[in-house]
């Protein structure tokens, strides 16, 4: 039963707040601070005098409802429906999180000395305006910064519209033209441990009033659930893709949570809603403890860790290319070629030092600040820009540590060797080697070279070498490999042009490498390394290599994946096995209704072996025109997704291919997800005008995808100062070389539709925590996450082919602390 309290003296409009400090010193009684009964004193709250006398609460924690409201006329019926739901909440559930519950639309309890202080948490059930006057407002504030809790429910954001004390403890305000009529919408909920939304629907969908916000709270606030505009009219005040609808704060002492929803009679009477009230009131009464500081902007520091180089050599940084982390704390990256500007390039074919570079390999020692000088292959990589057929890519693109790396010191490089170019067939030999790395000396022994795996590629024309590795928890490695094949001669749509060659060799067909099953550019493949040197081919591959068909078509074992373009980053989550890549599309800046779509920069979460569509589909299965001899410029059929063929003169593989599987991230220049009204075929119409925009967090312009990590808490490992905090667990991170409208968020899959091209249920910008701009983190090369928890980026720099002043290793940690309140401040509920 709730204790009744007399309701009138309904607060009346006072003008703008300030901040009263004479508010009566026993305000903040022993109730405020409910907590185990061996929990110690407390520090004296700002604006009291008193001490508390005696850990409060104990098995009397209490809730009190506020519902003053400035408007005249009756009560609404959302309030008593918000009451008694909370009410219900208070008795039900454990003994230990149960709570007393007293409704009033008194204001006078907030200067009220003795009542005041024995609530553990304040509801606002308001119909909003100017409910408070000076004092009581006052007294609000000492009773927060005592260490107060303060739910926030729907119109209680139109409360207090005066002050900005009251503006911030709520987050934000409701914009004048938020739509009024009930609507169903879809609620994306992407804190998955908070307790107000860890037992609510991932996508949640449900009727309510939405709100927009005159100014969006994200980034200031922790926002643990967002409302998905797209499945709703929201009228002209629209916030976008990032539209918060529930958030929390450790705010000025206290804790404050608000939710946007509840704004329907019908909504107190949803289990799922009830739920999001309970979780809130949980945290805010102390009952429980919550991390709301994980997106708070402020609460994350960026670093740059390296110098700029010192003039005309690489000793800090090569042109970066990639980076892996050591079990103790060591950050290994790669440069793939390039010299600093100063450095001649050699372009001439006819010169035996045509496109020499240094691959480097340098160590940042966290413990000393140091960076050593590892090693440097010498690469074939290092031609500069220019057009096609001057550019190259080539170099040193990869690196990989032993999963006993501190027992045996093996590194895994893949690079292109200066060595093994053939100048007349412009020709080279790709590589995955083993070195080994004297622990003492950060020196890199080169002598140590196991070739684990090799292979052709044509140097003729760039592009497309993709690089990166990495280990899944079997042992198995990785290796992502690029097309090898031209931008151009397509028209910047399919890559399928069967006749440009050099000496026999195409560079301008896909279908010669990632269309191939006996080609290993164009892939991610998948070996089990042995000690001596070896591999050997795990079960599960997308081939055993001896299939073949009537055409004499082979396959390679070592092919996991196929169908990717340009892979350059990969991941695999050694906790689920899942891959993650990311990939670069072609050069088309529009879709064509000739030729398909534009250009679809791809991010794929990969649970087993299959195709990935290039250069016959992309996207969500969208598929390419066919062209074939004579006449390249002519089209022909649209491919089959399903069943496709390799029909091409340069394809040595099978003609006929596995069926494509659709991705789940794709970009175009106009934006994310592009998708279209399809014929009785299943060929989408490619109009504009027509494009349905299913990402709408994304979009393009000069693209290039750089896949990023999947972040696990440790729970176990050393507490660290700086690791990110455990929400961020399973989100995967997705991002762009470029930093203007490309991006750079963290998105929630569903583990049940990820590995079949489902789409992200849920995403967040990490633009202003991975800071983007000249003076940040703007060209993303490469990022993971260390042992300590801290996120470790590479940028490239500010030109091509090359290292300058802004080429970086950097580094991204948390500061905001750990969930709230402190053990020692939980309290009891109810007996």
């Amino acid at each position: 039963m709730t204790e009744e309290v007399p309701m009138h003296l309904r607060g009346l409009s006072k003008g703008r707040r300030v901040r009263v400090a004479s508010v009566a010193a026993g305000v903040v009684t022993a109730g405020l601070l409910a907590g185990p009964a061996n929990a110690g004193p407390y520090p004296e709250p700002p604006l009291t005098t008193m001490s508390i006398k005696s850990p409060p609460g104990g098995a009397n924690v209490r809730v009190l409802v506020f519902h003053g409201s400035a408007a005249a006329g009756e009560e609404s019926p959302v309030v008593n429906a918000g009451i008694e739901a909370i009410e219900d909440i208070g008795l039900s559930g454990p003994a230990n999180r149960r709570f007393k519950v007293q409704a009033t639309d008194d204001a006078s309890v907030f200067t009220d000395e003795t009542r005041l202080g024995r609530f553990n948490a304040i509801v606002f059930l308001t119909g909003g305006g100017d409910v408070l006057d000076a004092e009581q407002e006052a007294g609000l504030e000492a009773y927060m910064e005592a260490g107060g809790g303060f739910v926030g429910v729907h119109d209680a954001a139109r409360a207090e519209p005066y002050s900005d004390w009251f503006t911030g403890l709520v987050g934000a305000r409701p914009a004048a033209s938020s739509p009024a009529a009930v609507q169903r919408a879809t609620v994306e909920v992407g804190d998955r441990r908070h307790p107000a939304t860890k037992d609510v629907p991932v996508q949640w969908k449900r009727p309510d009033k939405w709100l927009n916000w005159v100014k969006n709270p994200s980034g200031d606030v922790h926002t643990v659930a967002r409302v998905r505009e797209s499945t709703y009219q929201p009228g002209a005040s629209a916030n976008g893709w990032d539209h918060p609808v529930s958030w929390c704060r450790d705010y000025d002492g206290g804790r404050s949570f608000y939710t946007g929803m509840g704004g329907t009679v019908s909504s107190y009477d949803e289990t799922d809603f009830r739920a999001h009230l309970r979780g809130a009131l949980m945290w805010t009464t102390r009952l429980e403890q919550a991390d709301c500081k994980a997106t708070i902007n402020a609460n994350y520091a960026a670093e740059r860790l390296t110098k700029p180089n010192q003039p005309g050599q690489n000793d800090q940084i090569g042109e970066p290319h990639g980076l892996v982390t050591a079990p103790d704390g060591r950050v290994f990256y790669i440069g793939r070629g390039g010299a600093d500007s100063s450095q001649p390039v050699v372009t001439d074919w006819t010169n035996p030092d045509i496109g020499k570079g240094k691959g480097e390999i340098h160590v940042y020692d966290p413990k000393t600040k140091q960076v050593t000088l590892a090693g440097a292959l010498t690469v074939f990589g290092n031609k500069g820009g220019g057009d096609e057929l001057v550019k190259v890519e080539e170099g040193l693109l990869g690196i990989e540590l032993d999963p006993g790396f501190e027992r045996n010191g093996w590194v895994y490089l893949h690079y292109t060797p200066h060595s093994q170019i053939n100048r007349d067939t412009r020709m080279a030999e790709r590589r995955v080697s083993r070195f080994t790395l004297d622990q003492a000396t950060n020196k890199l022994d080169l002598s140590s070279e196991k070739v684990l795996l090799k292979w052709p590629v044509q140097i003729h024309s760039c592009c497309h070498s993709g690089g990166g590795m990495a280990w899944d928890s079997k042992g198995n490695l990785y290796i992502a490999t690029g097309d090898n094949n031209s931008s151009g001669f397509s028209g910047g749509y399919s890559g399928n042009n069967p006749q440009p060659n050099y000496k026999g060799v195409s560079f301008a067909d896909a279908r010669r490498t990632a269309g191939n099953t006996n080609n290993l550019n164009g892939k991610i493949l998948r070996i089990h390394p042995e000690p001596d040197g070896t591999y050997t081919l795990p079960e599960g591959n997308l081939f055993t290599g001896k299939e073949t068909d009537e055409g004499g078509g082979k396959t390679r074992g070592e092919i996991y994946v196929m169908g990717v373009r340009n892979p350059a980053r990969i991941f695999v989550d050694k906790s689920t096995d899942v891959l993650y890549a990311g990939w670069v599309g072609p050069d088309a800046s529009a879709p064509s209704t000739t030729w398909g779509p534009a250009k679809y920069d791809t991010f794929a979460a990969i649970t087993k072996a299959g195709n990935r569509g290039w250069p016959y589909c992309m996207g969500n299965k969208q598929p390419y025109r066919d062209r074939n001899l004579p006449d390249p410029s002519q089209p022909l059929g649209w491919y089959d997704c399903d069943h496709p063929k390799n029909e091409s003169p340069n394809n040595d593989g099978l003609v006929n291919l596995p069926p494509v599987t659709g991705n789940n991230i794709w970009y175009a220049p106009q934006g994310g997800a592009p998708d279209y009204p399809r014929d009785a075929s299943g060929v989408p119409s490619y109009k504009p005008e027509e494009a349905t925009y299913r990402l709408p967090w994304l979009k393009g312009g000069g693209q290039a995808a750089m896949n990023g990590p999947v972040y696990r808490y440790d729970t176990v490992a050393a507490d660290s100062a700086v690791k990110w905090p455990a929400y961020w667990d399973g989100k995967w991170f997705v991002g762009d070389f470029y930093d203007a409208d490309q991006p750079r968020n963290a998105v929630l899959m569903d583990p049940k539709t990820q590995g079949d091209g489902g789409l992200p249920v849920h995403s967040e910008s990490l633009k202003k925590i991975v800071p983007i701009g000249n003076d940040g983190i703007k060209n993303l090369m490469d990022w993971k996450f260390g042992p300590d928890g801290a996120l470790y980026v590479l940028d490239y720099g500010r030109g091509f082919f090359t290292s300058d002043s802004k080429s970086a290793l950097w580094r991204v940690t948390y500061k905001g602390g750990g969930p709230t309140p402190a053990a020692g401040q939980l309290a009891r509920g109810t007996e």
